[in-house]
């Protein structure tokens, strides 16, 4: 029995609507190497803050005191640690069931990532983050076969038990709401986060060139620097605003063992130029010896 003719139009609509769809493509999900942007951001932001909480208590173990750790101004970020991780996932993901394959990866892929991050400080901003000079088999102070051995473990402990249960949490939060209001959330995370990296470098490299002129430091690019601080500090407006938010203190404080090197090689930590100034919020236990980082 054949189907009546709106029955005919129907099936011979049904089979058009699905032969578009087959001919339309789905829309394209942004991905680095298989794994979502708007995942990979989420690591950022998740392990920078782990990063930030994990650095307070290596600083208040060593040093004894509670100290800024952070990598913006405002933020409660560590970045290195939001990066690192970001970057490990994103190629150890596949190597997750071998623990030598992930230490040797998370060994090469921390390493390299490191030295990237220390290297850009260097050339863009003249300073330097961290520095393992005193270190044996350290690379140009930026990396050391130390924490190279600690980023394969690290490696080890976030590939096998610390991602999964934050995999688990994001994809619970994944079926609970939209992707449109998930994409809206990290999206606006990332852009704040990217305004107080640039208001950040903004503040250290004024900060760099203060220091630089009013202590006649020999540095690299040293004649540029000068033009930048009489450019910025000659003007009534740029220089209020400096003094206002980013002060000596203020710096200090959120940038605590923030250094330079002089032409000759030698490190100069802008605490030492300003011994007035607290370099941390308080102390909590006397150490016998504090050495520079």
């Amino acid at each position: 029995m054949e189907p009546k003719k709106e029955e005919k139009d129907e099936i011979t609509e049904e089979n058009s609507n699905s032969e578009e769809m087959k001919l339309v493509p789905k829309k394209a999900k942004l991905k680095l190497l298989k794994v979502s942007i708007w995942r990979v951001f989420a690591y950022f932001i998740i392990y920078s803050i782990i990063g930030y909480v994990l650095e307070t208590l290596f600083g208040l173990v060593t040093k004894g005191v509670i100290e800024s750790r952070k990598s913006f101004l405002y933020g409660p970020f560590c970045a290195i640690y939001g990066v690192g991780a970001a970057v490990m996932i994103i190629f150890l993901k596949h190597f997750d069931k071998n623990k030598k394959s992930l230490f040797i990866g998370g060994v090469i892929v921390g390493t390299v990532t490191e030295y990237l991050v220390s290297l850009f400080g260097e050339i863009m901003l003249q300073v330097k983050w961290w520095d393992y000079s005193n270190l044996p088999l350290n690379i140009n102070g930026r990396v050391c076969l130390l924490f190279s051995v600690i980023w394969g473990i690290l490696a080890l402990v976030l590939m096998l038990i610390v991602n999964p249960f934050i995999d688990k949490q994001l994809d619970w939060l994944k079926n609970r709401f939209t992707a449109k209001v998930g994409r809206t959330v990290l999206g606006t995370a990332i852009s704040l986060i990217a305004i107080d990296w640039l208001i950040s470098t903004i503040a250290v490299g004024l900060f760099l060139t203060r220091m630089v002129a009013q202590n006649n430091l020999n540095v690299e690019n040293k004649e540029l620097l000068m033009k930048v601080y009489d450019f910025a500090y000659s003007n009534e407006i740029i220089s209020n605003i400096t003094y206002k938010h980013f002060g000596d203190e203020r710096l200090i404080k959120n940038f605590p063992d923030l250094k330079t090197t002089d032409v000759n090689g030698n490190i100069i930590f802008f605490k030492d130029l300003l011994p007035d100034i607290q370099p941390y919020y308080f102390r909590v236990f006397n150490k016998s010896v504090e050495t520079h980082e």
